[in-house]
């Protein structure tokens, strides 16, 4: 499979502005200056769950943008912690371990 224009140009892309400029999705500079790595990864996870690609160009431009537009819009209307596009986000609290005082003492008395 060769390489499209589409293709060759979206390999040239390494920001989010450059993709917003790219794809003339209006930005706030602020929103996409503290959320940037979290929108092109939320694009990412868009374009992973389109399951019929278009063949064209055109058709796929438009898709591109449809689905970068919602994912900054995502961080437009709420925020990183609250959307939890990275695992980390997604963790639970720490866990708490016991370890019992007699392990503890144990090892303290096989200490040289």
């Amino acid at each position: 499979m060769s390489e499209t224009e589409l293709d060759l140009d979206l390999d040239e892309l390494s920001s989010a502005e450059e993709f917003l400029d790219y794809f003339e999705i209006d930005y706030k500079p602020a929103v996409v200056h503290v959320n940037r790595l979290h929108i092109l990864q939320r694009f990412h996870d868009y374009l992973a769950e389109v399951s019929d690609m278009p063949e064209s160009d055109k058709e796929r431009f438009r898709l591109y943008a449809d689905l970068l537009k919602g994912a900054y819009e995502d961080f437009v209307k709420s925020d990183a912690v609250t959307e939890k596009v990275f695992k980390v986000f997604r963790m639970n609290e720490p866990q708490q371990v016991f370890v019992p005082l007699s392990d503890l003492l144990g090892s303290a008395s096989n200490a040289p």
